[in-house]
């Protein structure tokens, strides 16, 4: 498989996705709450140009298993 930037990008969202599914599968059990507690991030960029005006919003959470699953995801990249 030929490696390139959008390939890449491609894994580490993959592996992110799974993270994210198994911490949502994992959210009851109390003894991996360090693994399954997510971040909220709140990205809100915004301008008025007069001409134009655009908002553009950006959410984003995140927890140790999603890192965990695009970490994986960027050695399973470099495996390839």
């Amino acid at each position: 498989m030929k490696k390139n930037g959008w390939i890449l990008l491609l894994f580490i969202l993959l592996g992110m996705l799974a993270g994210t599914l198994v911490s949502h599968w994992l959210k009851d059990a109390e003894a991996l709450r360090f693994l399954t507690r997510s971040l909220s991030v709140h990205w809100s960029p915004s301008a008025d140009l007069a001409v134009f005006r655009f908002d553009l919003n950006f959410d984003a959470d995140i927890s140790l298993l999603s890192i965990i699953g695009a970490a994986l995801a960027i050695w399973a990249y470099r495996r390839t």
